[in-house]
C-alpha cells in the first residue's frame, strides 16, 4: 500500500509540494499567527488581573472599612 503511493507520487514527477500561496493568503497566515499570541497573551493577562483583584478583595474591604469608621 505505502509502495502504490511512493510510485504515485514519483510518476508525477516527485514534486510533492502544491502550488505556491498568493500574497493574500500570506498574509491571511502571517495574521492568524500574530493574533494567536495576542489573544492567549491577552487571555492570561486578564486572568492574572481578575485573580489579583479577587485575591486583594478582603484586603480592600477590611481597609475601606476601618477608614469608614475613624
Amino acid at each position: 500500500m505505502l509502495t502504490v503511493s511512493v510510485v504515485g507520487c514519483m510518476t508525477q514527477g516527485g514534486n510533492t509540494m502544491g502550488e505556491e500561496p498568493t500574497w493574500a493568503e500570506l498574509l491571511l497566515v502571517f495574521a492568524v499567527a500574530g493574533v494567536i499570541p495576542i489573544v492567549i497573551g491577552g487571555a492570561v493577562i486578564f486572568s492574572l488581573v481578575g485573580l489579583a483583584m479577587w485575591v486583594t478583595a478582603p484586603l480592600r474591604r477590611r481597609r475601606r472599612n476601618t477608614s469608614d469608621g475613624v
